[in-house]
């Protein structure tokens, strides 16, 4: 029996592990034969102490807790008897709320003095909770599969050693009209260990499972929620199912997988290559980048101190509204910590991000664009009011950055020009959350984590006026006058803030506006309307 106990609790864990084979159950007396039993008598078990969560995990004969051995025997008889596979062998789903839910996976081990040459043995999993249990279906098959195949692979070379030895099958055929109990000599069965020659048999297992209890119990988590999630937890969770979608379909066929890959290796040249990790590192750690060797801008006022208040106003501006942003500089690095810092100024579903290309990509693939110096510019993107370059070159003095700026020993060695075909003049009003987020980043009274929740809420705070003005043009269709008494109602009349909202709403999930066009289209939604 293995089970996970908590270290300052008595009861046991909900995911119990056993290792049993079919004479658990047929009789009281054959627990004490040598072949029936997991540990020898009087073996204090094995225990393994988890420090993180203060949970130990036990391995002995049968659990001592009464109603976990009766939920378990039951679990054990019905795994070798009546809930089977067809053919036997292979993974199965039973229970019920009273006694439990099992997931057992049936498999044989070769014995050259058993009868067919073969014992079943059954791994079983038993939770409380059906649905955790189904969805760790994929994950349990996979590794139980793996320890079923291990002990497979060490019995049938005893087996095979065996027979070579002394054929059984032989020795059978000259003993056919004898009475079957005595073809036994009186031998009792034999223990797994003796199957399959390896004395630390238990010992491994004990280690595999609670391996397993561990990555079982840790690999799906519940989330406390207070209120409906935000546009940037629903648009990760759509990418994050695309992304799964998109890999199943690469693992249904090697072949297929070996051609996109050949085909993303020939065409990409360099470039597809360093946007896909772009987007794998978005889903994987919730908007930011995988850790590099150096991160070079480390927050908004970091960024704001090393380019200058007018200059960091005016890229701001731009990433606000929508327009294309084109780092050009030597250091990756320095263009992808870049990203990350702006990146954070937008909802996730406004932000489409080619690291770095060896050539200009236009802006409806990316508003954030990285290239090498030697990329050449469009012209009619230089002079465009839709777009903004920041060049990065050689410094050509020891210092440029201002005093008391962060740590800057990266960054001394560049300088830092930006240029845009329409530059925000400095008198200009600007979006209402620019001048809240220069606000906090000016009061030095607020500490970087201080003025990142800020701008979260600032976000929070529009993507609501977001949603507002999507359901009332888009969903409503109200005339236009209604849409500038709305505006002003919410405080975002003037153009700027009218033209981020407008790109702000392309960040909305797809699941909120399907959820606003499916209740529009019912019979309930459209009876008020009539």
């Amino acid at each position: 029996m293995f089970s996970a106990q908590n270290h300052s609790h008595e009861e046991p864990c909900f995911l119990n592990w056993s290792l049993i084979s079919h004479h658990h159950w047929i009789a009281p007396a054959i627990r004490t034969y040598q072949g029936c039993r997991s540990l020898a008598a009087g073996h204090p078990g094995y225990i393994s102490h988890d420090k993180e969560t203060s949970i130990k995990y036990v391995s002995h004969q049968h659990p001592n807790h009464p109603q976990l051995f009766s939920i378990v025997r039951q679990a054990c008889v019905r795994s070798l008897s009546c809930e089977v596979c067809p053919g036997r062998e292979g993974p199965i789903f039973f229970g019920d709320e009273q006694h439990g839910f099992v997931f057992s996976h049936t498999f044989f081990i070769k014995d050259s003095l058993a009868r067919g040459f073969q014992r079943w043995y059954s791994i079983i999993a038993i939770m409380m909770d059906r649905i955790y249990l189904i969805n760790s279906w994929p994950f349990l098959l996979g590794k139980i599969r793996g320890i079923i195949d291990e002990l497979q692979g060490k019995a049938l070379k005893v087996f095979e050693a065996e027979q070579f030895g002394c054929p059984q099958r032989a020795q059978r055929m000259n003993t056919a009209f004898t009475p079957f109990l005595h073809q036994r000599n009186g031998n009792a069965a034999r223990s797994l260990t003796s199957l399959t020659s390896d004395d630390n048999l238990w010992a491994c297992l004990h280690t595999s499972f609670a391996w397993l209890l561990k990555a079982c119990g840790s690999r799906l988590t519940e989330k406390l929620l207070e209120g409906a999630p935000t546009e940037d937890t629903l648009v990760q969770m759509e990418k994050l199912a695309d992304l799964e979608e998109e890999s199943e379909s690469w693992d249904n066929s090697e072949a297929e997988e070996d051609t996109k890959a050949v085909a993303l290796l020939e065409g990409a040249e360099g470039r597809e290559l360093t946007k896909y990790p772009t987007d794998s590192s978005l889903l994987s750690s919730c908007g930011n980048w995988q850790a590099r060797k150096l991160s070079v801008f480390k927050s908004l006022r970091h960024m704001r101190q090393v380019l200058g208040a007018p200059s960091f106003r005016m890229l701001a501006w731009h990433v606000l509204m929508g327009n294309q942003v084109i780092w050009k500089s030597r250091d990756a690095d320095l263009v992808q910590s870049a990203f990350e810092v702006l990146r954070t100024m937008l909802p996730v579903g406004c932000v489409r991000i080619i690291p770095y290309s060896s050539q200009y990509e236009e802006a409806y693939r990316c508003n954030f664009l990285g290239l090498s110096p030697q990329v050449q510019v469009p012209s009619h993107v230089l002079s465009s009011e839709f777009a903004v370059i920041v060049e990065v070159h050689a410094a050509t003095r020891s210092s440029l950055h201002p005093t008391g700026c962060e740590d800057d020993q990266s960054l001394s060695k560049y300088e830092f020009v930006v240029t845009s075909g329409s530059p925000v003049a400095a008198d200009r009003v600007g979006p209402t959350i620019l001048n809240k987020m220069e606000a906090a980043l000016t009061n030095q009274n607020l500490s970087v984590d201080v003025v990142d929740q800020c701008l979260v809420c600032l976000k929070e705070e529009w993507m609501n006026k977001v949603k507002v003005l999507f359901k009332f043009t888009k969903v409503d269709s109200r005339p236009k006058e209604d849409t500038q008494k709305l505006l002003s109602i919410l405080g975002a009349s003037e153009e700027d803030n009218v033209k981020l909202l407008k790109f702000w709403m392309t960040g909305l999930s797809k699941t909120y506006k399907s959820h606003l066009m499916s209740t529009v289209r019912s019979p309930t939604a459209s009876e008020p309307r009539s």
